[in-house]
């Protein structure tokens, strides 16, 4: 049998707070979940990373687990002292730990079982990390969303196995790309009751608009003579249409400001709108006139900074 090292598995100092364990799990929960991950050995990994946060998430299991001291190293033959059992279970009488389905290491350490002796209380099962992808207009709207999900679990005998469940799941709103979601006691079972499920937020690419934060970017095109002379735009935003005026001499590439017009929040984020000029085709004799006018009588070279610079 050979020692594990749950804190250079889960990548954290021995001193890590609790909050940074349940963040280093998340994080790699995320990178090696089998459904999505690319990593070689994925499902392995995350076998391991389960492990290690069954034992760093508990005190009680921790404080055990930490009294084998930091002599040891990855892979190397291990035998419990003799006196673990009262070291680890306290001389009161035997403290048996939920191990099921753990590695031989695990085993031999905390066994298996469910409440401790003593009136302790038995771990809660491990949280889980799934994926969402919602749309634009769910994000800012909010809502109520049925979502089938396939879940990774380990059964009894520690098998990995996929079960299928149908959540009502709440999307908050204004809620941004990265974010979670987190469902109380929909997680994997424990004999303390069940761990958390969290949820990845992704949002769906938009016909329309780009999302950076709490801002929405949407291109506006224009024609030359509504870019030179000013206009009036219909504007779409995510709450409904609204006016713009579009100054005189406005050029490509220029952005005007909707305030508040962007995800909601606090401050809500703004909505910008990005002026594109386009320019009709030559389709006709006519159209060719009206260009080889304008070359003639507006005289602009929009290159002359060329020159001076040279």
């Amino acid at each position: 049998m050979h020692y594990r090292d749950y804190y250079q598995i889960m990548g954290i100092e021995r001193t890590a707070s609790a909050e940074d364990i349940k963040r280093a799990y998340r994080k790699l929960a995320r990178r090696y979940h089998p459904d999505v991950s690319k990593e070689p050995k994925a499902e392995e990994r995350f076998k391991e990373i389960g492990e290690a946060y069954e034992v760093l998430r508990d005190p009680e299991k921790r404080a055990a687990y930490d009294r084998l001291g930091s002599q040891w190293q990855p892979d190397q033959d291990f035998t419990p002292p003799p006196d673990w059992q009262q070291t680890a279970h306290g001389a009161g009488g035997a403290h048996v730990f939920h191990g099921e389905g753990f590695s031989d290491f695990f085993e031999s350490l905390f066994g298996g079982g469910g409440r401790a002796a003593g009136g302790h209380h038995a771990s809660r099962g491990a949280d889980e990390v799934a994926h969402i992808t919602v749309t634009l207009e769910e994000a800012f709207h909010g809502g109520t969303r049925a979502l089938r999900l396939t879940i990774p679990r380990h059964d009894a005998k520690g098998h990995l196995v996929s079960e299928t469940r149908t959540l009502n799941v709440r999307i908050p709103k204004g809620i941004q790309q990265g974010q979670q979601i987190r469902l109380a006691g929909q997680g994997s079972p424990g004999p303390g009751g069940p761990g958390d499920l969290y949820l990845d937020v992704a949002i769906a690419p938009h016909a329309l608009y780009r999302a950076d934060g709490r801002d929405l970017y949407l291109t506006a095109p224009v024609t030359p003579w509504e870019a030179a002379l000013g206009t009036r735009l219909k504007v779409p935003t995510l709450a409904g249409t609204v006016e713009l005026r579009l100054p005189e001499n406005s050029q490509s590439g220029q952005k005007l400001r909707l305030k508040g017009r962007g995800m909601p929040g606090n401050p809500a984020g703004d909505q910008y709108v990005v002026i594109e000029i386009i320019n009709p085709k030559v389709e006709s004799e006519h159209a060719r006139t009206l260009y080889q006018t304008m070359a003639h009588d507006l005289a602009f070279n929009p290159r002359a900074h060329w020159e001076t610079a040279a």
